[in-house]
């Protein structure tokens, strides 16, 4: 009797384990994980098209995490994307005259934003603007344009 007790406790152990260990999994996964911005301030960056552009979604400078998305919303003026990003403070000397592009990780993999530095002696700081900014590359707007260029080669060529 009690070495049945003993197995369904390690049991019940094991399945505990299981259960935190696919929690944590969907954690990373869902890029909830912790990770929290230390004294960050914020930057704003406007894009014409920012593809599948998440909030949480990575900031990266020279492949490292320096911050996140930390809101998305459309300027009702110019009909453009202003994307709000939390940069670590321990990033703050970041050119004002950095570039922003909305990149994907792999070939269909999530998108987040990539700075380039720039060389100017002042920095970033919070509720700076970033104004050189590279839209995303939406892949049905390449495959598109691909398709209706070979149309009109085709047509060109039928009415020679």
């Amino acid at each position: 009797m009690i070495q049945r007790r003993q197995l369904e406790l390690w049991v019940g152990l094991f399945v505990a384990a299981g259960l935190l260990a696919l929690a944590m999994l969907a954690f990373r996964v869902g890029n909830l994980a912790s990770g929290a911005v230390t004294n960050g301030y914020s930057v704003k960056a406007e894009f014409s098209d920012i593809g599948g552009l998440k909030v949480r979604a990575p900031v990266t400078l020279a492949g490292v995490r320096v911050g996140r998305v930390s809101a998305i919303s459309l300027d009702p003026s110019n009909y453009e994307a202003v994307v709000t990003m939390e940069l670590d403070g321990r990033y703050n000397n970041i050119p004002v005259d950095t570039s922003a592009s909305i990149l994907t990780s792999g070939l269909l993999g999530e998108q987040y934003v990539g700075l380039d530095p720039g060389g100017a002696s002042q920095y970033l700081k919070n509720g700076s603007s970033i104004q050189i900014t590279q839209s995303a590359l939406v892949l049905e707007k390449i495959i598109s344009q691909f398709l209706f260029s070979m149309a009109s080669k085709s047509g060109s060529h039928k009415q020679q």
